[in-house]
């Protein structure tokens, strides 16, 4: 009898001790599976900041998040209908845009890039210069020929490639050509541009690769993608009559004197006092009511890391900083503004 006493309560005390192992094997894959990977949708210029920031903060922080590109519109889209949680942009959202963000709205600087002009000369392999007005000219059909522009050129067609959906990179160039041209172009994601371009794709990976085949040819994508598919970059003449590449130099003149608004944004720079004329900053937008902990907490750590050590990042992969006087008022809000809301 004691046999059996002692048996069954070996086995009892088995069954516990298996019992607990099991509940401890499911909470722990409870909590590992519980850690948020927030996905971030974004466009073509803000790429390679957050492809560098994805790396980065895995490798310090031991958590993912994901980037993938949809395109300035697709972006906002995809965070105004909450498939993505985080929108990466160089354009700051419309009211119309705004007003259909119900969980409200915080927009967080990351840094700031340009925008190129590229071209296809076959046979020239100096720099090719172009004035405001040549510029403006070739974008509006009023310069359609490469020996308007140089009578050293090839007598050539020019022929002109834009982005047909609606992209951040054309209201960048449509922005600085309506301001040069008092008005001539209107500023436009997705411009009417008032002549018969060559062609026109959804992406910058498009364009470069159109640019490539075609010789005479002209186009805009971000400076990333310029460099990264090893096109020529055209020198633009800025404000103070210089012909200046896309540099983070040039870039970081450009826009080291903007002033943020109290939502973030900024003052128009649509033709800066020098540096390069084609900039504009990058923002994170951001919801400011959560219904999730986990996603809140994954949300305000990732923004933090951004805006801090993502920061000493940035012009290793050819951005601009977000001076440490907005800084402080980024992580103020992020820690106030972000909530939980049933």
């Amino acid at each position: 009898m004691l046999l059996v006493k002692s048996f069954l309560s070996r086995l009892g005390n088995f069954f516990l001790i298996s019992v607990f192992s099991s509940i401890t094997v499911l909470c722990l894959a409870y909590n590992a599976s519980s850690a948020e990977e927030l996905q971030i949708a974004g466009d073509s210029f803000s790429q390679k900041l957050f492809q560098g920031y994805e790396n980065a903060y895995q490798k310090q922080t031991g958590e993912k998040f994901k980037y993938f590109i949809s395109g300035t519109l697709g972006g906002i889209r995809l965070f105004i209908d909450k498939t993505v949680d985080l929108s990466a942009t160089s354009v700051v959202p419309t009211p119309i845009e705004k007003n259909q963000i119900d969980d409200g709205l915080l927009m967080i600087p990351t840094g700031g890039g340009a925008l190129a002009i590229v071209y296809n000369l076959e046979d020239v392999s100096r720099h090719v210069d172009l004035t405001r007005e040549q510029l403006a000219g070739i974008f509006t059909g009023t310069i359609n020929n490469w020996q308007m522009i140089d009578s050293s050129l090839p007598n050539r067609q020019i022929y002109v490639v834009v982005r047909s959906d609606s992209s951040n990179n054309s209201f960048i160039l449509t922005k600085y050509i309506q301001k040069i041209t008092n008005g001539m172009v209107s500023a436009s994601r997705k411009p009417e541009w008032g002549f018969r371009i060559y062609s026109a794709f959804a992406d910058d990976n498009g364009i470069s690769g159109e640019i490539k085949r075609v010789d005479g040819s002209i186009g805009y994508v971000s400076k990333y993608i310029a460099t990264s598919k090893n096109l020529s970059i055209a020198r633009l003449e800025n404000k103070q009559s210089r012909f200046v590449e896309p540099s983070l130099e040039e870039t970081k003149k450009s826009l080291e004197n903007i002033k943020f608004k109290d939502d973030f944004s900024i003052e128009n720079i649509d033709d800066p006092e020098d540096g390069y004329p084609l900039v504009s900053l990058t923002w994170l937008l951001t919801r400011q009511r959560y219904s999730q902990e986990n996603t809140l907490d994954a949300t305000k750590k990732l923004l933090s890391w951004i805006v801090t050590q993502g920061q000493n990042l940035n012009e290793d992969l050819g951005y601009t900083k977000i001076p440490e006087s907005v800084t402080k008022k980024v992580l103020e809000k992020i820690d106030h503004q972000l909530k939980i809301f049933f």
